[in-house]
C-alpha cells in the first residue's frame, strides 16, 4: 500500500516514542518531507504556518531518529516510531499534549528552557498564539488586541508613528524602546492572521541580493 499524494498532498504524521509509545506530537508531511524522512532517517515535516519543509530539531537540535513508519488502512496518515533527542514540544515539554481538558490544567512540566533556542521573536509569537486560543475570560493586553481588530490596527499605526518620531528626534534608547513596541504589535497582527514570522524571514531572504527597485517592479508584474 502506498500514499496517493495526488489525492492527499498533505497527510497527518504522528510522532510516537518507539520505547514508551507516548504520543509526542502531530505534524504534517507532503511527499517531499516524507521522502526526506525515508532517505535521511530523521523526521521531516511540512509546516503549514511557515509554508516550507522543516527538519525536526533544525533550530533546537531536538531531532527525531525514525525507527519505523506505520501507514494506516486508508494510506493517508502515518505514525513515526521515533527516538526523541531532547523534547518534542517547542514549549520545552516532552510531548505537545500537555493540557488536560477534563482536569483543566497543565499535566507536564517543562524539561528544557527553549527561549534561548528559538529566539525571542519566535517565543513571543507562540505566546501570542497561546493568548489567542485562551478562554474569553483571560485578561491580557494581547488577548484584548486579538479580540478587537480595529484597536489592534490602530496600535500598529500609532507605534509605527512613534518609531518615526523617535528616529527623527529622540535618543537611541528611545528608538530601541519604540521599535520593540512596534515589533510586538506587528507580531500580534501576524498572530491574528496566523502568519508565522518565519515567512517574513523567508521573504527577506528571497529579496537578499535583489535591488529595492527590481523588487518593487516585480510586485506589479
Amino acid at each position: 500500500m502506498t500514499i496517493n499524494w495526488n489525492k492527499n498532498p498533505l497527510i497527518p504524521a504522528i510522532a510516537q516514542d518507539a520505547e514508551t509509545s507516548q504520543i509526542l506530537m502531530l505534524a504534517y508531511m507532503n511527499e517531499e518531507a516524507y521522502n526526506l524522512t525515508l532517505s535521511t532517517g530523521y523526521a521531516h515535516y511540512f509546516s503549514r504556518s511557515k509554508q516550507r519543509i522543516w527538519k525536526k530539531g533544525e533550530s533546537s537540535n531536538h531531532t527525531q531518529k525514525v525507527k519505523d513508519i506505520l501507514l494506516d488502512c486508508d494510506a493517508d496518515t502515518v505514525i513515526l516510531k521515533i527516538k526523541q533527542n531532547g523534547v518534542a514540544c517547542h514549549t520545552g515539554r516532552k510531548s505537545c499534549f500537555f493540557t488536560s481538558v477534563l482536569q483543566e490544567k497543565v499535566i507536564l512540566d517543562k524539561e528544557v528552557d527553549t527561549d534561548a533556542i528559538y529566539g525571542v521573536v519566535d517565543t513571543l509569537y507562540h505566546t501570542i498564539l497561546e493568548r489567542k486560543n485562551a478562554s474569553p475570560e483571560t485578561k491580557s493586553w494581547t488577548k484584548k488586541l486579538l479580540d478587537n481588530k480595529e484597536l489592534m490596527l490602530s496600535k500598529i499605526r500609532e507605534e509605527a508613528d512613534e518609531v518615526c518620531v523617535a528616529i527623527n528626534e529622540e535618543s537611541d534608547e528611545q528608538v530601541i524602546y519604540e521599535s520593540a513596541d512596534l515589533l510586538y504589535h506587528i507580531l500580534v497582527g501576524l498572530g491574528y492572521r496566523e502568519i508565522s514570522p518565519d515567512r517574513v524571514k523567508q521573504e527577506l531572504a528571497r529579496r537578499f541580493g535583489m535591488s529595492g527597485i527590481t523588487e518593487k517592479e516585480n510586485r506589479t508584474k
